[in-house]
């Protein structure tokens, strides 16, 4: 029988050692650099550098961990580090005190934003070329650590800007649209009209939410319809709808407002005020949720789509509202085999697809949110 290679020499011990003590101190990093993630990570970077005691300061000089013997020499380090943040260079200290032979602090330093921090290594040994080396490295591996976290942020900014935009792009005419229909059902139909305030409340209270970039399918459905519903009060019979969803998918995480632009896309460039059909699809495709809306009005030139003008503008208003947000946002989550799939001819109506993974690790829906319940 064939059994697991094991790590027999010394060098390949040491070699799995250090990558492992490596990836432990990058975990906490990946969160950025603050006092938590600092105390955690101290200890398998001084491991990583050799040093008897290790500290690591804020861009401020700010001690934010301290780990190993010589506390007392705390202070003199974050002077040093003050030091070595406005350089942004090493500054090495001989005899620092408490009987130590060196203190270096080495700053750590993201592209694009300079100094962000500073390691501090205590030795009782001169420390040597090699040994400068080293705390070069693992600064530098650690700033990049730091430098991913921030790309991270970055990216959660970026989408929670992108789904305030799609936000802002929810049509002010359907706003302005529905509020009319609504007053137009006051007198004749107050059933009616309340009816469609509570769908035009909801519809609302679920479109400008603040609680997460993803959302369940069956919400965005459930939006879906609302939406769907003060359209239908106002077009009446010009406009019909449909909706199959298979049961197995309802709990798929997609990005929140994904379907919004789609449907709205096909209720107002699609039909063009002509009587259509507006049909949403959501199908189980193996691994994978398949979501589609088709409508069978005007459609367009797939010449404009293979421009790349998913967001052309026509009349001074996009012709395509948020359909190139929405496939910017589906690549960035699940990968560049995500996006959105637009099937279209002059007179043919228009198709748009995106398939969803069922499951994807780091991605989840936001717990959801009590409403309030209706005066």
């Amino acid at each position: 029988m064939r059994t697991r290679r094991e790590l027999t020499t010394p060098a390949e011990r040491a070699v799995h050692a250090t990558l492992h003590t490596a990836s432990l101190a990058a975990h906490p990093l990946r969160r950025g650099l603050d006092q938590q993630s600092a105390e955690e990570a101290a200890p398998h970077l001084r491991l990583l550098t050799g040093a008897d005691a290790l500290g690591i300061a804020s861009d401020d000089g700010d001690l934010l961990a301290w780990n190993g013997p010589y506390p007392e020499l705390a202070e003199r380090f974050t002077e040093l580090a003050r030091q070595s943040a406005v350089d942004g260079r090493r500054a090495l200290v001989s005899n620092p005190g408490s009987g130590a032979i060196a203190l270096v602090a080495q700053p750590l330093v993201v592209e694009d934003a300079g100094v962000v921090g500073v390691l501090g290594v205590v030795t009782n040994t001169s420390p040597g070329p090699g040994m400068l080396s080293a705390i070069t490295e693992v600064a530098r591996y650690a700033s990049s650590q730091i430098e991913l976290a921030e790309l991270d942020a970055s990216r959660a900014r970026l989408d929670r800007a992108e789904v305030r935009a799609l936000r802002a792009q929810i049509s002010p005419h359907f706003i302005y649209n529905a509020l009319n229909t609504i007053a137009s059902f006051v007198r004749t139909d107050p059933d009616r009209a309340r009816e469609l305030i509570l769908e035009f409340a909801d519809f609302t209270r679920y479109s400008f939410r603040t609680a997460g970039e993803f959302t369940v399918l069956a919400d965005e459905l459930r939006n879906i319809d609302r939406y769907l519903t003060l359209e239908r009060a106002r077009f009446g019979s010009a406009l019909q709808c449909k909706i199959q969803v298979a049961p197995e998918v309802l709990n798929v995480v997609l990005p929140f407002l994904a379907l919004q632009p789609l449907v709205e896309n096909a209720v107002r460039h699609g039909l063009a005020g002509k009587t259509g059909t507006v049909t949403v699809t959501a199908e189980d495709a193996g691994t994978d949720c398949v979501v589609s809306v088709e409508d069978d009005g005007v459609g367009m030139d797939p010449e404009v789509l293979r421009s790349g003008a998913l967001d052309a503008v026509e009349g001074g208003e996009s012709a395509h509202v948020g359909l190139a947000n929405v496939d910017d946002r589906l690549r960035a989550a699940f990968g560049n085999d995500y996006g959105l799939v637009v099937d279209t001819a002059p007179g043919a109506g228009t198709k748009v697809s995106m398939r969803v993974p069922k499951f994807r690790a780091g991605i989840a829906a936001a717990p959801p949110r009590p409403t309030m319940d209706p005066l």
